[in-house]
């Protein structure tokens, strides 16, 4: 066939009309011919692809954001480096000379760094330093506006920049960082930054995080089928992350504001998000909601979630008594089935709960007991309409592990440049 490929073909032979092979031109035109023995010439070397060699800043922020790309993905052991390395690489870039400024590719790693959980003072430093290009001026100004809460000044700074013509590293943290200051405003604007951000940084931490606020914001919204699909993805995708217990938390919360009492379509909703985690996870977040169903007065919620819990519970386990409390909490305030909660509410045992649920135990133990022998002067006085969505009372301990939470919350967002 080779040799078919390179002998000259004559006019005569082409007498259809159809063009010689292409291949046998090609010899012709190096000078070989088939029936000589000729060779191609030797091939040129391929010259490689000029690359410009990058700042110090743009390669020590690759390594900052594939460390957090594992913490998404559920390393500990990089959550736990990642505050050494934030510190060593805030370090490095307010040592550099102010020339490095000049260059806009190494402004803009500054600011991934900055928004990315690095803080104000690297951009402090490069401002300073008066070598910054006028075209990334109003990027730098509006990072640290953000950095340092001036969030009308960070507005107007950021809102003429398109993330979309940012470099890729910087392009995620930026639409993540532009929702987070029209949230407030414009919910609709925000939910569709983090749309963006979730295409422009896949798999990263930054798409955990903007997946993890936009449920939220979804859900403070009362989208439930948006508030599904998204739970979805976030359960399939980073349900290992090391922000998946904070998730649960706010998650669980947000379950009962979407109002399961009123729908009970959306019971089904539920349990096909908690279809996708594993069984002792998805205990969990059902014990999670039962007890958010407590504190937000919703009865059938916390019912419902309870009892899916003691089915995924070990019979003598403590999730196993602590699915017990939550439902005679619950009991106790459900039209008709008072003693049965009180019964399963006098059955349990302090030592079997940890402390917060041992508070929430007595509490509900003494309005059982107020509900079962009112005072005189309640006797006396009609009593109001029975509530289907009556709260149990929060003791202090209650009050103060919610408040450590938000706490926790706001600074595990401030580490993370996750806001």
């Amino acid at each position: 066939m080779l040799c078919l490929a390179i002998v000259p073909v004559s006019a005569a032979d082409h007498a259809d009309g159809h063009a010689p092979p292409a291949g046998s031109q090609a010899v012709d035109d190096r000078g070989g011919h088939g029936d000589h023995g000729g060779h191609a010439a030797p091939a040129k070397p391929i010259e490689p692809l000029p690359v410009k060699a990058h700042g110090l800043p743009v390669e020590l922020t690759r390594t900052l954001q594939l460390l957090q790309d594992r913490i998404a993905r559920g390393s500990t052991q990089a959550h736990l480096a990642q505050r050494q390395l934030l510190a060593h690489i805030e370090q490095r870039l307010i040592a550099l000379a102010p020339e490095t400024w000049a260059e806009a590719e190494n402004v803009r790693a500054a600011v991934t760094f900055a928004l990315a959980g690095g803080g104000p003072t690297a951009l402090r430093v490069l401002l300073k330093s008066g070598k910054v290009p006028e075209g990334e001026q109003p990027l730098a100004l509006g990072a640290l506006a953000y950095l340092e809460g001036r969030e009308r000044e960070a507005r107007a700074q950021l809102a003429g920049i398109d993330p979309r013509t940012m470099p890729a590293g910087l392009a995620g943290q930026l639409a993540l960082t532009q929702s987070a200051l029209m949230v407030r405003e414009a919910s609709t604007k925000s939910l569709e930054l983090l749309d963006l951000a979730r295409l422009l940084a896949p798999g990263t931490l930054v798409e955990e995080g903007a997946l993890r606020r936009q449920i939220f914001v979804v859900a403070q919204g009362g989208d439930a089928q948006r508030f599904e699909a998204l739970a979805i993805q976030y359960l399939r995708r980073f349900r290992r992350s090391v922000y998946a217990g904070n998730f649960r938390q706010r998650f669980a919360g947000a379950l009962t504001r979407l109002d399961f009492d009123s729908d009970r379509t959306r019971i089904a909703s539920l349990e096909r998000m908690l279809d996708e985690i594993e069984p002792e996870s998805r205990r969990d977040l059902y014990l999670l909601v039962a007890r958010a169903g407590l504190e937000q007065g919703r009865r059938e919620t916390a019912l419902f979630a309870s009892e899916r819990a003691m089915g995924l519970a070990a019979p003598d386990s403590r999730p196993a008594a602590q699915a017990r409390l939550y439902r005679g909490a619950a009991l106790i305030v459900a039209g008709g089935r008072f003693e049965e909660g009180y019964e399963a509410l006098r059955g349990l045992d302090g030592a079997d709960l940890a402390a917060p649920d041992t508070e929430l135990l007595d509490a509900a133990l003494s309005t059982a007991r107020q509900i079962r022998t009112p005072s005189p002067v309640a006797a006396a006085t009609p009593a109001p309409p029975a509530s289907a969505s009556r709260p149990i009372p929060e003791s202090g301990s209650l009050l103060r592990a919610q408040e450590a939470l938000a706490r926790a919350e706001r600074a595990m967002d401030d580490a993370t440049g996750t806001p």
